[in-house]
């Protein structure tokens, strides 16, 4: 039998639901000291509320935006990372007075880093290797096209991995296994298509030490810095992967192995014109018609004028997830090609855990 090495998903990701105050808020019962936090208000008085993520890398109180291409943004929003949640600042886009607000959290390593020089660029890396996860910070050395490598600290390829230019503006650059090769991006602030970046310097994929970056504003360009958050694959935990559209409302069914608690997907990769969503068990559970999207700034559900009945819907499973609704998502239909990346709620695989006893049996 397969096994899988996390017995309890929380204890490395988590999705937490809290209210705004506008002051001091310490946000407790995530299970775990978070070394990413990304959160989003799903709704209140406030009509403009961005995404705001954070890491220990970086350090607290620095902002990113996911739906914009701001830079790094010093401000109050986390102010520190408790061994059991974090807390908050006045900040509004994380703690708006009253906003009803979601933070989906990870577990690197709980610290701000220490040295990687595997690539012919040394890095800071904070690093989980059971859950698969590191945060990833380094300079650009490119002044023209070419290829230089970052080391990852995972010890296994990873499958998926977000970057972005922390010091200048820059769209947010998704790498990611499903893609035709590594070559080809994806940008979580925007609802395009899979650019072919090999152009500017020809990508290898990653290796169990090490990812590439070409001379692209979203991953290398001399004097700009960058943080990248690096997922590998971990049975029972985590699952990176594609599926066609069958433009039906009974639609394709996605095996990975697990009851997700958080699934973010990209329709419509080949063309673009679809917004990336974001469904978890947490806020909605089936029917789960609340989506969140990454690159907007708008509150749960629906977006466009169309009624929640009619968009952007999906099943939560005990194995994996099924799209509903199909032919109503952005760019959606029979044919489209959709990536994922899920997590946990439940593993299905058996764990032998710590003390021997299969997780089926606790």
């Amino acid at each position: 039998m397969a096994y899988s090495s996390i017995v309890k998903p929380s204890d490395y990701f988590n999705t937490k639901l809290y209210v705004g105050n506008s002051g001091t808020n310490a946000i407790t019962g995530v299970g775990h000291q978070p070394d990413m936090v990304w959160i989003k208000a799903r709704s209140g008085t406030d009509p403009i509320v961005n995404h705001a993520l954070y890491d220990a890398v970086r350090g607290t109180s620095k902002q990113l935006k996911p739906n914009q291409t701001n830079s790094e943004l010093a401000q109050s929003g986390i102010t520190s990372f408790d061994s059991d949640g974090f807390t908050l600042g006045s900040y509004i886009d994380a703690n708006y007075n009253n906003n009803n607000n979601v933070a989906w959290s990870w577990k690197a390593g709980n610290t701000a880093g220490s040295s990687n020089t595997n690539g012919n660029i040394t890095s800071t890396v904070s690093v989980n290797t059971t859950a698969g996860f590191s945060i990833v910070k380094y300079s650009g050395n490119l002044s023209g096209s070419g290829v230089s490598t970052v080391g990852h600290g995972l010890g296994v390829a990873p499958k998926a991995i977000i970057v972005k230019n922390i010091n200048n503006t820059g769209d947010w650059t998704v790498l990611h296994t499903a893609l035709p090769s590594w070559n080809y991006i994806l940008q979580l602030n925007d609802t395009g298509g899979q650019i072919d970046k090999g152009g500017n310097g020809s990508m290898s994929a990653p290796t169990t030490t090490l990812f590439s970056t070409n001379y692209t504003n979203g991953l290398n360009v001399s004097g700009r810095d960058y943080i990248a958050y690096c997922f590998a694959e971990k049975q029972g935990y985590s699952k990176f992967g594609k599926f066609t559209s069958n433009g039906s409302d009974n639609g394709t069914f996605t095996y990975t192995g697990f009851a997700p608690n958080w699934v973010i997907m990209k329709p419509n990769v080949t063309d673009g014109w679809s917004n990336w969503y974001i469904f978890d068990t947490t806020r909605k559970e089936n029917l789960n018609d609340m989506p969140l999207y990454a690159n907007l700034n708008v509150a749960e559900g629906y977006y466009g004028g169309s009624p929640a009945s009619n968009y952007a819907q999906i099943d939560i499973l005990s194995n994996g997830f099924k799209i509903r609704r199909d032919g109503s998502w952005g760019g959606g239909g029979s044919g489209r090609e959709m990536i994922y990346m899920a997590f946990a709620e439940n593993p299905l695989v058996a764990n032998s855990g710590t003390d021997g006893v299969p997780a089926t049996a606790r």
